[in-house]
């Protein structure tokens, strides 16, 4: 899936990476924590939805080489979350859903997420 799919799916305002709508997302992960990122996202082309807004969110998905970020319930990230993404050519997105129902419509439209064997 697209990118520019997941942002009409969700009715998501772009905040950084209007240019890189053509990125191919293969699986998507949901968290708070970073910790809980790094266990089912660990591999590139993946979409991380979160209601974290701290540079953090940045820096983890600069190490897990993440396709973008989707800031769920229409959070707003800090001016130095928006640069470091832009320094990082990281494309960041923000939709006015709760982080549940944003994992169900891409769910439903086919974008699975990350199969994780056992407890993390």
């Amino acid at each position: 899936m697209k990118l520019r799919e997941v942002k009409d799916i969700l009715e998501a305002e772009v905040l950084v990476g209007e240019n890189e709508l053509d990125r191919e997302i293969k699986i998507a992960g949901a968290a708070d924590l970073m910790s809980d990122a790094l266990a089912l996202l660990g591999e590139g082309g993946a979409l991380l939805l979160t209601g974290l807004v701290t540079p953090q969110v940045i820096r983890t998905a600069e190490m897990l080489d993440l396709s973008a970020i989707v800031f769920v319930r229409g959070k707003m990230p800090p001016q130095e979350t928006i640069e470091l993404a832009r320094k990082l050519n990281i494309p960041l997105l923000r939709t006015k859903y709760p982080m549940y129902e944003a994992c169900g419509k891409l769910y439903n439209a086919g974008l699975k997420g990350r199969k994780v064997e056992g407890v993390l």
